[in-house]
């Protein structure tokens, strides 16, 4: 039997993370194949290693979690030929719907592997997408996994169900996740996870919702949906099924707790209480919903309730550290206090991405310790004041995301080093393919 690879990291300071987060001067972490194999003091590890990478003037971590993302969003950089919009309802129908309708399986892949490979360069080693190209569905989910697979990251895919394209569509849009989700569960590919995708409960009947809950539960999958990401969602929902958004997916089954209610900046007081009471997750997204000027969701009261809420970034950036920040001055701002939500906002991407993502990965992600995937990142910096497990959230809102990610590593596998990509990717090369690519997207517009 071939041995694992092994790889010692020293001399750095180790921040465990987790439920015991601790934060170690003087110890080693030593990875053997995908796994971390101990972590101990430095003076223990007196063997040879396949590798060794010295640390010394950088923080060890887990690496950073991204609870939703829409990898297709990539090629709109830059596009200007999207009507203003004066609502978000119109952002959907002047930009993304028009987007996602215009895109090919070619486009979905660049358009993936291009933030993979910047995640890799933030020290974001796991995201959870939710995708939709509704006139190039089947095969789309596949397509991004070979990107995923490519870059050596991890992902759990969906596709965006809706009916917001006629009845056919919506059908081969249960079909691809049903797929997928199957595929994942066959190959147990320790990169690529699945949920059963849908758009928001406006864009889907009952008809539709039915078979999709029916669908995703005999497969013993979780969901992944937008969910009063605006108000007009909750208007709709009350003035059609005379219920709002939560008691709606309450009612067919769609919470619980390997499900991801996206936003729910506009939910009332019952149903956090449904989302608490399910075990449903939440993935918070400030950047995103202040550019769409849909408000900021109220995570203070969401975790006072019990609800776990987690950091996404909505395809703003891949950079969890910048989307953390914004995330606790948007609370401050919500509640016109500035010394609430310290806690609550650090959390999410300190700890609560890790407690989502683990109902999909058993566990492995997002702590430094003996037996979880070694996804690992390490970052310059040198504390100017007292570090410990007490003080770190606040070195890492104030000072370790000021500070450059020098080292990525997946599942034991480094793909930067020292700043420079081990991806055996060409990343010129994959920008100037995506650019010719996005000009034919921007001409079909």
């Amino acid at each position: 039997m071939k041995k694992d690879k092994t790889l010692l990291i020293k001399n750095g300071i180790v921040v465990t993370l987790g439920d015991d987060n601790q934060v170690l001067y003087n110890h080693a972490v030593l990875c053997e194949g995908r796994h971390i194999r101990k972590i101990a003091p430095r003076k223990t590890f007196r063997g040879k290693y396949d590798k060794v990478i010295d640390a010394t003037g950088q923080v060890v971590l887990p690496g950073f979690i991204n609870a939703h993302m829409h990898f297709y969003s990539t090629m709109v950089r830059g596009l200007g030929k999207a009507a203003p919009s004066a609502n978000f309802q119109e952002v959907l129908e002047n930009l993304w719907w028009r987007l996602d309708k215009k895109l090919t399986l070619d486009d979905c892949y660049y358009s993936a592997l291009l933030p993979l490979i910047d995640a890799v360069k933030h020290g974001t080693t796991t995201l959870i997408d939710h995708h939709a190209s509704p006139l190039a569905v089947t095969g789309s989910l596949d397509v991004i996994a070979k990107a995923v697979k490519q870059s050596g990251l991890r992902a759990s895919l969906c596709y965006e169900l809706s009916d917001r394209d006629g009845e056919q569509i919506a059908r081969e849009g249960i079909d691809e996740n049903t797929a997928f989700i199957k595929r994942c569960q066959r190959e147990d590919d320790d990169q690529l996870r699945a949920l059963f995708g849908l758009h928001a409960s406006f864009t889907i009947s009952d008809r539709t919702l039915e078979r999709a809950a029916d669908a995703g539960r005999s497969l013993g999958a979780g969901f992944h949906v937008h969910t009063a990401e605006a108000q007009s969602d909750q208007d709709y929902n009350v003035e059609h099924f005379r219920m709002r958004v939560v008691e709606r997916f309450h009612r067919f089954g769609i919470l619980g707790t390997k499900t991801i209610a996206a936003h729910c900046v506009h939910v009332d007081e019952r149903e956090m209480e449904l989302l608490a009471e399910t075990g449903t997750a939440v993935a918070h997204n400030p950047q995103s919903n202040m550019n769409n000027a849909v408000g900021v969701a109220d995570i203070i009261r969401m975790a006072n309730k019990g609800v776990l809420v987690g950091l996404g970034t909505d395809a703003m950036t891949v950079d969890m550290l910048e989307e953390l920040r914004v995330a606790l001055w948007a609370q401050h701002l919500l509640h016109s206090n500035p010394s609430c939500g310290f806690m609550e906002a650090l959390s999410m991407l300190a700890f609560n991405n890790a407690r989502i993502a683990n109902h999909y990965w058993d566990g492995k992600l997002g702590a430094l310790k003996e037996g979880a995937f070694a996804d690992i990142v390490l970052i310059d910096y040198h504390p100017p004041t007292p570090f410990d497990a007490g003080t770190f959230l606040g070195h890492l809102c104030f000072g370790i995301s000021q500070s450059s990610v020098d080292t990525t590593i997946a599942s034991g596998k480094v793909l930067m080093e020292r700043k420079k990509l081990k991806l055996g990717i060409d990343e010129a090369e994959v920008g100037a393919r995506s650019l010719e690519l996005a000009k034919k997207l921007w001409a079909r517009f």
